[in-house]
C-alpha cells in the first residue's frame, strides 16, 4: 500500500516555513503499514495542485493532502478537489455548527462570513472532524483511491491524522506490518563501520534493508523489513539484529525508538538514582536544551549555566584565574575545572562541561577555530577530551554536543 503526501501552500516553496507535516505523516503512515511512495510540495494554483493530483492517483494508494483549507480567497484545496472529482460545493450544517461553537468558546467575538465558507465541502466528501480548528477534513475516493485533505496547521492536521485518518485507513484496507530498526552508534564514521560490517550487509536476507544514517559524530543503522505475518517478521528482524549489534558493540549506544541518546542518557542516570549538572561555554546552552526538550528531565538535571564569556568562569564557576591565564579558555585544564566546579556547585553525580572557539573569529583564546575541550566529572574523578571539530560554527556546536553526550553516556555505562 503505498501513499503519496502533497503539501500545497507558497510558503514552503518560498522558505518561509519548514514543512513537518510530512515527516509527521510518513511516520504514522509507516507505523500502520502503509509506505511513502513520494512527497510533493506545490503552490497554490489550480493547474499545478490537478497535475499534482493526477500523478499521485496514477502512482498511489492513499494521497493525503495539506493546506489551502481556509476561509481566504487564496486557498482554493476545495474548489481544485471538486475540479478534480467533477463535483460541487455544498453546504454542510455540521461543520458550520461547529465553527460557530469554536468563535463561540474560544474567540467570544461575532462569526464572520468568511468563517462560514469554512462550511462548503464538496458534496461526495466524507467530512473528517476538525476538533482543533475550523477547517473540516475531508475522505473522497475515486476508482478505489482514497484522497484525504486537511488543514496544514500542524496540531490540527495532527489531530485528524490521530483520531480520524489512521482509524479509517486501517479500517479501510488490510495492511502489511512493517518494521524498522534503527541502531544508534557513535564515535565512528560510516566509511570505517561499512568496512567492518560488509559481510553482514552481503548476507542480509533479501526481504531486510539496510540502511546508514550518517550525521554530526554519529552513524544510525537502520534495518527494515515488512510482511503479513507480525510474530515471523519480528523473529527475522531479531535474528539479524543480534548479528548486527555483535559487530558494532564497542560503538552501539542502544535503538532510536527508545529515544535519542539524550533521553537514553537521563533513563540511565534516574534508573541509578544519580544526578547532572552542565556549564557550557562555546555550545551556548545546546547541551542543556537537548535534555530539557524531553519530559522527566528534572528527574536527574538539577541545573545548568553557560558561562559563555572568560570573567564568568571566574566569577560565577569560580575557575581559577591563574588556571585560565596559564592554559588559555580554551583548555584540557579550564575544561576540567569546570566540571569540578559546577558538580560542586550544584551537589551533583555527574557533570559535563564545554569550551572551544566554534569560530568563524577567535575569541578570547588563541587555539585555532574549532579546537574543542569536553570535560566531564563523575564520581570517580574527572578529566577533559580534546576534538577538532571543524571550521564551520554550526556545525562545530552541533558536533559538540554530540561528543559530550556520547562521553556521558559511556562514563554513566561504567557503573
Amino acid at each position: 500500500m503505498k501513499a503519496h503526501i502533497i503539501t500545497i501552500g507558497d510558503e514552503i516553496l518560498i522558505g518561509q516555513i519548514v514543512d513537518t507535516n510530512s515527516a509527521y505523516i510518513s511516520k504514522v503512515l509507516n507505523a500502520i503499514g502503509v509506505s511513502v511512495y513520494q512527497i510533493s510540495s506545490v503552490q497554490d494554483d489550480r493547474a499545478h495542485i490537478l497535475e499534482s493530483f493526477a500523478f499521485a492517483k496514477a502512482n498511489s494508494d492513499i494521497i493525503i493532502v495539506t493546506g489551502g483549507l481556509g476561509p481566504t480567497k487564496d486557498d482554493i484545496t476545495k474548489s481544485t478537489f471538486c475540479e478534480f472529482f467533477d463535483d460541487e460545493l455544498v453546504f454542510n450544517q455540521e461543520v458550520l455548527d461547529h465553527v460557530e461553537h469554536l468563535f463561540k468558546k474560544y474567540v467570544g467575538k461575532p462569526l464572520l462570513e468568511a468563517n462560514k465558507t469554512q462550511a462548503l465541502v464538496p458534496s461526495k466528501a466524507k467530512i473528517l472532524k476538525n476538533n482543533f480548528g475550523t477547517a473540516p477534513g475531508m475522505w473522497m475516493e475515486q476508482d478505489g483511491k482514497v484522497f484525504i485533505s486537511m488543514p496544514g496547521v500542524p496540531h490540527e492536521m495532527k489531530g485528524l491524522m490521530e483520531h480520524e485518518v489512521l482509524p479509517s485507513l486501517k479500517e479501510r484496507f488490510h495492511l502489511p506490518y512493517i518494521l524498522h530498526k534503527t541502531l544508534l552508534t557513535y564515535g565512528m564514521g560510516e566509511s570505517s563501520i561499512a568496512e567492518r560490517i560488509e559481510a553482514f550487509e552481503n548476507e542480509l536476507p533479501k526481504e531486510i534493508k539496510l540502511a546508514y544514517l550518517p550525521s554530526l559524530g554519529r552513524v544510525r543503522l537502520r534495518l527494515s523489513t515488512s510482511g503479513a505475518v507480525k510474530e515471523d517478521v519480528d523473529a527475522a528482524m531479531e535474528a539479524q539484529l543480534e548479528k548486527l549489534v555483535s559487530l558494532v558493540d564497542d560503538i552501539f549506544v542502544g535503538y532510536e525508538e527508545n529515544g535519542p541518546l539524550e533521553v537514553l542518557v537521563g533513563e540511565a542516570l534516574t534508573a541509578q538514582g544519580k544526578t547532572l549538572s552542565i556549564a557550557e561555554s562555546c555550545t551556548g546552552g545546546s547541551v542543556v536544551q537537548r535534555f530539557t526538550s524531553n519530559p522527566g528531565a528534572s528527574k536527574y538535571l538539577i541545573g545548568s549555566m553557560v558561562t559563555y564569556a572568560t570573567q564568568s568562569k571566574v566569577d560565577v564557576l569560580e575557575v581559577d584565574k591563574d588556571l585560565i591565564e596559564k592554559h588559555s579558555v580554551v583548555s584540557a585544564e579550564v575544561a576540567e575545572a569546570m566540571a569540578i566546579q559546577v558538580k560542586k556547585l550544584y551537589n551533583t553525580d555527574y557533570a559535563i562541561t564545554t569550551t572551544g572557539n566554534a569560530g568563524p573569529t577567535k575569541g578570547d583564546s588563541d587555539v585555532p577555530v574549532g579546537t574543542v575541550y569536553i570535560g566531564i566529572a563523575t564520581p570517580n574523578g574527572s578529566t577533559a577530551h580534546h576534538f577538532m571539530m571543524g571550521n564551520h560554527r554550526k556545525r562545530v556546536v552541533e558536533k559538540t554536543v554530540n561528543k559530550a553526550l556520547e562521553l556521558l553516556h559511556e562514563e554513566i555505562s561504567k557503573n
